[in-house]
């Protein structure tokens, strides 16, 4: 069994990290946050100080971070601090899992290689249910080396598991999915509100919905409508889930690698406005799917 360090236990990660656990696996964590961190040990996990410390003696590191800069401090370091790469195993494999620009990843990857250690970038598809059942879907770039030997742990923590190509290549591919996601939800979100509007039955036209031309992922595993579908953050006063601003987060990654390919986004474009006006509404914390109140009738 491999030796596991995982750095970043949030909504993501702390299931994540449970999964390698309950699979035998030793798993060293380290969080900024003492409960995150303590919710592990009770389950069997050892602790580190640091997280130098935590990926030292690690045959796999993995981190699941906020944003870019957290990952490019956390593997490079500063002036003050070591970063992961000066301290793990040269035969240690790197797993990244954060969404974050497809750049900086390639960053971290080049730095890496020049010091003969795999670095892979593996963003996750599936929310925190998906995390908690270990039924992610990983989208991973890094060299087949690299792929191959991540299958030991991804395969505990996933159902369906992607290789998109080089270093940077799953974070291209995640933003992708995440822009059409936010645009899936906004088109359904409008649809369910012109049914209910023209008096319609919003579960009776979602049924109809999910077996016609205009089926899609929201419609059948996360309907933005409440009291439609059962344990879902809609029905739940759109708690939980994925938050508005981690959409926001997304969408501008995909905005900025449109920019760079001077690519076509134009449904991209609106659905990141929408949902920053959303979220300048004071509701940046709540699930995305809550965008389908921008679409209600106002009492």
């Amino acid at each position: 069994m491999a030796t596991v360090a995982f750095i970043g236990l949030g909504n993501m990660g702390g299931p994540m990290a449970a999964n390698l656990i309950k699979a035998g696996m030793t798993v060293t964590v380290f969080d900024l946050n003492p409960a995150a961190v303590e919710a592990l040990t009770s389950q069997g996990a050892l602790s580190a100080k640091t997280a130098c410390g935590a990926a030292s003696s690690a045959d796999v590191v993995i981190t699941m971070l906020p944003a870019s800069k957290h990952v490019l401090g956390l593997y490079l370091g500063d002036a003050n601090n070591k970063g992961l790469l000066e301290v793990v195993s040269k035969q240690a494999l790197l797993i990244d899992c954060s969404t974050i620009d497809a750049d900086s990843a390639r960053i971290v990857g080049k730095k890496a290689a020049e010091m003969g250690i795999e670095f892979m970038d593996a963003p996750v598809s599936g929310g925190t249910a998906g995390a908690a059942a270990g039924t992610l879907t990983f989208i991973c770039g890094g060299s087949d080396a690299a792929y191959a030997q991540a299958q030991t742990v991804l395969t505990v923590m996933g159902g369906n598991i992607f290789h998109a190509g080089a270093v940077g290549a799953g974070q291209v591919a995640k933003i992708c999915n995440n822009m059409l996601l936010s645009v899936l939800m906004v088109g359904t979100s409008e649809s369910i509100q012109l049914g209910l509007d023209n008096g319609l039955d919003p579960k009776v036209l979602s049924d109809i919905m999910k077996v016609s031309s205009g089926g899609n992922w929201t419609l059948e595993k996360y309907n933005p409508c409440p009291n439609v579908m059962e344990n879902v953050p809609s029905s739940n006063g759109y708690q939980g889930g994925f938050m508005v601003d981690l959409m926001v987060k997304d969408l501008g990654l995909s905005q900025q690698a449109a920019m760079a390919s001077n690519s076509s986004t134009p449904m991209g474009s609106l659905a990141r406005s929408l949902y920053v006006n959303h979220a300048r509404q004071g509701n940046g914390s709540r699930d995305f799917s809550s965008i389908f109140e921008q679409f209600s009738k106002k009492k």
